[in-house]
């Protein structure tokens, strides 16, 4: 079935998706599949996967759009930027941040994954958060479900859709969130067309 645009409402202003949900329930496969979705149409940013060994969880790597794999955490990253027995690289998050600051004028979509508790450890990517989201690019990124104050923030700033991922509702989400991202990249292709000065 083909995501249709006109089963989801955008508000006002910038489009602003964020979703929400425990950690492992899917809110990164959906994201992956809105990369894919996207085909050649230039987006920016970033998603977040485990780092495993032997069985089981010692890290977490983001791999950007632009193809790079960078490790963000790891049990065995020393230093007092942590998050449980994670080791925070925050180099590499403040470099995710500035990546996206970089790269957003030039594409049509935002995507992180995600703006969590090891993310918000660098004062750097907060400020780049706050950027895209007082820009004009459409954003679709992942949240932690508490833990940081930019969270509530982002929750409760005027203008956002928050979808929280279920078990239950993962599957039909991925039908939502691709008629989403259909319906606001054809707002901002709108409105790049009224932008673009007419020819003498």
């Amino acid at each position: 079935m083909s995501p249709d645009p006109d089963c989801v409402t955008l508000p006002h202003g910038t489009p602003i998706l964020l979703l929400t949900g425990l950690p492992g329930v899917g809110k990164t496969t959906l994201i992956r599949g809105v990369v894919t979705s996207l085909g050649s149409m230039p987006a920016a940013g970033f998603y977040t996967d485990e780092i495993r060994e032997a069985g089981g969880r010692v890290g977490f790597r983001a791999t950007t759009l632009d193809g790079r794999t960078l490790v963000m955490a790891h049990v065995n990253f020393a230093g007092p930027a942590r998050v449980g027995r994670y080791g925070v690289d925050l180099a590499v998050v403040e470099a995710l941040g500035e990546s996206i600051l970089r790269q957003a004028p030039r594409t049509a979509l935002v995507v992180v994954d995600e703006i969590g508790k090891m993310e918000c450890l660098s004062s750097a990517f907060v400020r780049a958060v706050r950027t895209i989201v007082d820009g004009s690019r459409p954003l679709v990124a992942t949240i932690g479900m508490k833990g940081v104050p930019l969270l509530d923030e982002l929750r409760h700033r005027p203008g956002v859709t928050l979808w929280e991922v279920t078990v239950s509702n993962r599957d039909h989400l991925r039908h939502d969130l691709s008629a989403w991202v259909q319906k606001a990249l054809g707002r901002r292709g709108d409105q790049t067309s009224r932008e673009r000065p007419a020819r003498a």
